[in-house]
């Protein structure tokens, strides 16, 4: 391991909220070294579609878009019921624009332009907001974790790769450095940026244990080094830990085993409908929502389509093509049946109320293009898919389940305060230990506020406390 001499910051972990962290507080004239327990830089983020959740910016004021940073944290803090330090929020939100502009400003480019979905660059819809918020980069994550290696480089931070931190310095109450590879490195400052635990079983169970739930249909998207570590730096120091019991779970057919860039999509013909066998909800409805009322249904949930809508399935994917759907039915894993009320009894659903669900979907959407229950034509409009969905009508019929099931992060972390300070359990800073990205909790809630929330928190708050960390170095 490289020999540090004079580090006035550590930053543990080489995720987007890390290099953000060690950016900024380069920048600030900081000398900084940064620990990463993998063999490359990005983690979790350069996994991403790289969306950024912010308000006010230039983006938005290139496509007449009208948002400020308050209208941003009323509906941030209304979906997570105000249950959310307000102050924190408060801070995030009016950061988050400007450091979008500083990401463009190191040359990430987000054109002015209107984007249908996740991967395309510009401005979508994030998630259930009624400013779009969802900026999307060119070369998402990837392009993204480029652009912060770039400035990284170009401000002298050093990277130590593949060397994890085994535990934080402390004297006298105060953070003064890390142990890594059994080696003492001290530092005026450490910024904790190692990410969640959605990789360490144990700490699902203890934190997040809805995730478990989903049992054999679970499957996890985060970076391998999602292990936690901060769980462990809060038992060394003293420090609090919030946000048990939150995370985001996407919902997934319980086949599947990617996250949808590889999985693909289930057919736009489809109903969600519940153990009563009535539709319930959009199906394209924002994940910042879905999940929670997919969770709120007695009894199972299966998407109902028909034949035509497997035999229209794009090839290519790993899971939602034609050939997986009848390979799964074969085996018993997707329900398949001549009728619906087969179907119907096959699901343990009443017959006349799956059969009376889609004569409505048949009757309404399907040869009207609106939704009056759900308004479901409002969300395929906003994913650039206006014309109205096929009938199901053509048998066999297809029930598949779907659930909860995809985990891709966790936001139980080392609690802070509006300056990525770290807090110990009576609410008071530890001085020099901040915290950003899932490792630093209180930002990413009970709801996930829509796509980017975890990259603008990781890269908000990892600016915030890069910052904090040089000024208390």
């Amino acid at each position: 391991m490289t020999d540090f001499d004079a580090l006035d910051v550590i930053v543990v972990g080489g995720g987007g909220a890390g290099l953000a962290a060690a950016v900024s507080a380069a920048e600030q004239g900081a000398q900084v070294a940064l620990f990463e327990s993998e063999r490359e830089l990005g983690g979790s983020t350069q996994l991403s579609a790289g969306m950024f959740t912010a308000a006010g910016t230039s983006v938005q004021r290139g496509l007449g878009v009208e948002d400020t940073a308050e209208r941003h944290f009323q509906h941030y803090m209304d979906l997570n019921q105000w249950r959310l330090k307000p102050g924190l929020i408060r801070a995030f939100c009016a950061a988050a624009g400007p450091t979008l502009e500083w990401l463009l400003g190191l040359g990430l480019d987000v054109p002015a332009a209107v984007s249908p979905d996740a991967h395309t660059p510009g401005l979508c819809r994030a998630g259930v907001e009624d400013v779009w918020r969802g900026h999307v980069p060119r070369d998402q994550g990837y392009g993204l974790v480029r652009v912060l290696d770039r400035a990284r480089r170009e401000r002298g931070v050093e990277v130590v790769l593949g060397t994890r931190v085994e535990r934080l310095l402390s004297e006298d109450g105060r953070v003064v450095g890390v142990v890594a590879d059994g080696i003492e490195v001290r530092a005026g400052a450490v910024v904790v940026a190692s990410g969640g635990f959605a990789q360490h079983p144990e700490l699902l169970d203890r934190y997040y244990p809805e995730a478990r739930a989903a049992g054999e249909a679970l499957f996890v998207v985060a970076a391998p080094g999602s292990r936690g570590d901060h769980v462990a730096f809060a038992e060394q120091t003293g420090s609090a830990l919030t946000g048990h019991g939150w995370g985001l779970m996407l919902p997934t057919a319980s086949f599947q085993r990617y996250h949808h860039w590889q999985a693909g999509f289930p057919p736009k013909s489809r109903v969600y409908v519940n153990g009563a066998g009535r539709r319930f909800m959009d199906e394209d409805a924002s994940y910042a929502v879905s999940s929670g009322i997919i969770l709120a249904q007695d009894g199972p949930v299966w998407a109902v389509f028909d034949e035509r809508a497997r035999q229209g399935l794009p090839v290519g994917y790993a899971d939602w093509t034609p050939e997986r759907v009848a390979e799964e039915a074969r085996a018993g894993r997707v329900l398949r049946a001549g009728s619906l009320p087969e179907l119907a009894a096959a699901m343990d659903v009443p017959a006349n109320a799956l059969t009376a669900t889609v004569a409505r979907w048949n009757d309404r959407l399907a040869a009207t293009g609106a939704d009056p229950e759900f308004l479901r034509e409002e969300s395929l409009a906003a994913k650039g898919s206006p014309q109205p969905p096929d009938p199901i009508a053509a048998g066999p019929f297809y029930a598949v389940r779907v659930l909860p099931a995809e985990l891709v992060c966790t936001h139980t972390g080392l609690e802070i305060d509006h300056d990525a300070a770290v807090l110990d359990r009576t609410g008071t800073p530890v001085p020099g230990l901040f915290a950003a990205g899932e490792a630093g909790g209180g930002v990413l809630g009970m709801r996930y506020v829509g796509g980017g929330n975890a990259v603008a928190n990781a890269l908000t708050m990892g600016r915030i406390a890069g910052r904090g960390a040089a000024r208390g170095r």
